[in-house]
């Protein structure tokens, strides 16, 4: 997922969506601890997207505590 397509999603958005893309980055580990994966770089995308995710909210953290 895009930088610029996770700004444009809401707060609750991003929250859900980072439930979502964590529970599926723990399912990709477990298969690939199982049996190896066809293309092990979706763990590396899953956990990028994560981050981007969790920096978002961080952000919009800090901006809601300087305005207030």
């Amino acid at each position: 997922m895009k930088q610029e397509v996770i700004r444009e999603l809401s707060t609750p958005d991003l929250i859900e969506r980072l439930e979502e893309e964590n529970k599926q980055l723990v399912r990709l580990k477990l298969n690939h601890a199982v049996s190896p994966l066809e293309n092990p770089n979706k763990i590396r995308a899953y956990r990028r997207t994560v981050a981007r995710i969790q920096t978002e909210l961080r952000k919009r953290a800090l901006e809601a505590n300087i305005k207030s």
